[in-house]
């Protein structure tokens, strides 16, 4: 690849990196303080029902969202007619989707002994049809790398269907508040997106098109639908083993650093993938692009769950006041769980972009077996035992996801692990440094929070100096390209 098109390659991903990043902490950051505040309204039992009835949309959305929109994105060429015949399978999946949610609402509100699911989850199915349209609207947005307009979309629709959960709660309409506010999110980003961008959803069912898609969708769906069961399988045993305060005191705790890291993956994902897919064939490229990758996700989440790890107790007293403080060992836990999730996605983006969907199957297999035995083991340590033993999987996945890296580009485990010494380290003493503040500080938890903060921030960026100045570097390289872009004019329609 010449050195000009190299150069251009790295704009487009920092471009489209920062704009993703952006649609995600904004909406996310919205979504947040509705939750905070809907957290002060609401027990931990209220919680742990939404939580359930989150992990089953979680689940059913699945089917609907991933498979056929990911092999749009990674098609070296799609037609309109591609599109449209997407949307229909999607939505012709969504139906017997939505009736099994319907049909089967009942069974799983009488075996969590949970009244109110059964009307709750038929309600939130509806979501798998917008759903369905966006997914499309997403690819599209993916492939034309036109992720602001996705940024303004979703901002819209976290604002307005913020709005409605905070009258709704105000009203004491409880868990119910969380349940419109969910349902009104994704109509009203469908709605947005169909003004912001280009495509328009058509009525279109082309076999050619389906086919060609199927081969690498069908294996990303299985691979999707296997990730999302693991991923909330935890909730599901919490909510039955033990009790649903307890699954809430979890989803609160899980919460404040997967905030953090799916937003950062997701943005990976969906700015990386496009671009590894358009490289494929250049595998020096390729290395280069995700040793900067691996490199820069470590030194940004490294250091968010570290200094997220030590403040905890401070964070719980002031957002969710002191009778959430039971859930502080579970965030602690979670933050390590969550620390290495940028680079399973890094790792697996690569894998998806060089068309090898199969080899992405069967390592999902691999290290859900290897999670399933680990989770089996731990059963009756109790729930903080079960997620040290869920910390330890994680580390491992790295190592199972890494492996075939190193033989297809030649950037394995040892190398990556070596780019991220840095981040790790100062990560860790900044960590330190921020606990120890938490209980030698005289002061309120709110001000105590602050200075852990303020410390956090500074120790962390001091240590990078000495330790890690290429990532520093780099980011202040990639900020004054974007000062040079910002004059060259807004964007216009995609």
């Amino acid at each position: 690849m010449p050195q000009s098109e190299r150069g251009e390659l790295k704009q487009t991903i920092a471009h489209g990196l920062a704009w993703k990043l952006l649609e995600l902490t904004g909406a996310q950051g919205v979504q947040f303080a509705v939750a905070l505040l809907l957290a002060r309204l609401m027990t931990p039992a209220e919680y742990g029902t939404i939580g359930l009835i989150g992990i089953f949309i979680t689940i059913a959305n699945v089917f609907v969202q991933s498979g056929f929109a990911t092999a749009l994105v990674q098609a070296p060429e799609v037609e309109a007619e591609d599109y449209s015949s997407v949307l229909s399978i999607c939505l012709l999946i969504a139906l017997p989707v939505y009736a099994m949610l319907f049909l089967g609402a009942p069974r799983v509100s009488a075996y969590y002994e949970t009244p109110v699911l059964c009307p709750l989850l038929r309600a939130m199915g509806i979501v798998l049809f917008p759903g369905a349209v966006i997914a499309v609207q997403t690819a599209y947005v993916s492939r034309a790398m036109a992720f602001r307009r996705l940024f303004e979309a979703t901002m819209f629709a976290v604002l307005v269907s913020g709005a409605a959960a905070v009258f709704l709660a105000l009203r004491g309409f409880g868990v119910w508040a969380m349940a419109a506010q969910q349902i009104l999110y994704y109509f009203f980003l469908m709605f947005a997106l169909l003004v912001r961008i280009a495509w328009r959803p058509g009525v279109c069912l082309n076999v050619g098109s389906v086919k060609k898609l199927f081969h690498f969708g069908w294996k990303i769906l299985a691979s999707g639908l296997i990730d999302t069961i693991w991923m909330n399988v935890y909730g599901l045993v919490i909510g039955k083993r033990y009790s649903q305060a307890e699954l809430g005191a979890y989803n609160r705790g899980e919460q404040f650093p997967k905030i953090i890291t799916s937003n950062l993956s997701s943005a990976i994902q969906s700015v990386l993938f496009p671009v590894y897919a358009r490289a494929q064939s250049e595998r020096e490229t390729l290395r280069l692009m995700m040793k900067r990758s691996v490199q820069l996700a470590a030194f940004v989440i490294f250091p968010m769950m570290a200094g997220l790890a030590g403040c905890a107790d401070s964070l719980v007293r002031v957002l969710l006041t002191e009778r959430w403080l039971f859930c502080v060992p579970y965030l602690r836990v979670m933050c390590l769980c969550y620390a290495f999730w940028p680079i399973h996605v890094t790792n697996l983006q690569m894998i998806n972009a060089m068309g090898r969907s199969d080899l992405f199957l069967k390592l999902e297999i691999l290290k859900k077996a290897l999670g399933i035995v680990i989770l089996i083991l731990s059963l009756r340590y109790g729930v903080v035992a079960m997620l040290l033993l869920k910390a330890a999987d994680e580390f491992l996945c790295t190592l199972i996801n890494a492996a075939p890296v190193g033989r297809l580009i030649r950037y394995g485990i040892l190398e990556q692990y070596k780019d991220m010494l840095p981040a790790t380290v100062s990560a860790l003493l900044m960590g330190a440094i921020v606990w120890q503040l938490e209980g030698i500080l005289p002061t309120t938890a709110g001000l105590t929070l602050v200075l852990q903060i303020l410390a956090g921030s500074a120790s962390y960026l001091l240590i990078s100096l000495f330790i890690n100045r290429s990532s520093i570097c780099f980011l202040r390289e990639f900020k004054k390209r974007e000062r040079k872009g910002s004059g060259k004019g807004g964007c216009g329609r995609a």
